[in-house]
């Protein structure tokens, strides 16, 4: 997703969600060859790992040999995509072994509120659930950020209340000013100092890289780092 595209309706939402799972479809019953992700432009990973003004929300080893930055939007249906079918199997394979560390850091667009607001709530859970949360609501997002009914805010609510909010608790999270100008903040600093523009992106040990990656794309470019 770039800024250019920060628009998103009901139909183009849901139209994206279809394209990336025909497109994973395709690729799954027809590509032999994996190909290495080829790096967007060089960025400072020192400076890139130092926190901004959230706590960082990171697994694995910080002294790990492989380190990524994941800048993601949770209306964004490529990281949805990522998320769903590579994350996990990365997280086992690389992040509990000790040779990845893994960080995602918030990149709502502008305008986009509802990513925003799912942001937030995933903020104001514990740490240990922060994670969970945002699997959760990517994995479930054609029902909040698309509902039918178009009531986002109810959307969000209710799944919400399965990660453990009430009605107070949901409120009292998304009327935080501070908390909303400091998730901001994270994506401000992400564009204006690393040129992220895009989501997802992934820096990884000093390069920058635009879009969802598979398994076997990722696996490849983490192993010719090890």
């Amino acid at each position: 997703m770039s800024i250019s595209e920060l628009s998103i309706t009901k139909r183009r939402l849901l139209g994206g969600i279809a394209v990336a799972a025909a497109g994973m479809t395709f690729s799954a019953s027809t590509a032999f060859a994996v190909d290495m992700p080829t790096a967007d432009r060089d960025v400072d990973m020192e400076a890139a790992l130092k926190p901004g003004a959230l706590k960082e929300m990171a697994l694995g080893d910080a002294n790990a040999p492989v380190k990524i930055i994941e800048y993601m939007s949770m209306t964004c249906p490529h990281c949805a995509h990522f998320h769903e079918t590579t994350f996990d199997t990365i997280k086992t394979k690389y992040v509990d072994t000790g040779k990845v560390y893994f960080v995602l850091r918030e990149f709502p667009f502008p305008q986009d509120t509802a990513s925003l607001a799912a942001f937030m709530l995933a903020r104001c859970t514990t740490e240990d659930r922060y994670f969970p949360f945002v699997s959760m609501f990517l994995k479930q997002q054609r029902t909040w950020a698309a509902p039918a009914d178009n009531d986002v805010r109810s959307a969000m609510l209710q799944l919400s209340k399965l990660g453990g909010f009430t009605q107070e608790t949901f409120d009292a999270c998304l009327t935080n000013a501070k908390l909303a100008g400091d998730v901001s903040a994270v994506r401000d600093r992400g564009a204006e100092e690393f040129g992220v523009q895009s989501t997802p992106t992934f820096l990884i040990n000093g390069k920058a890289y635009s879009g969802d990656m598979s398994v076997d794309s990722m696996s490849a470019l983490i192993d010719s780092l090890l």
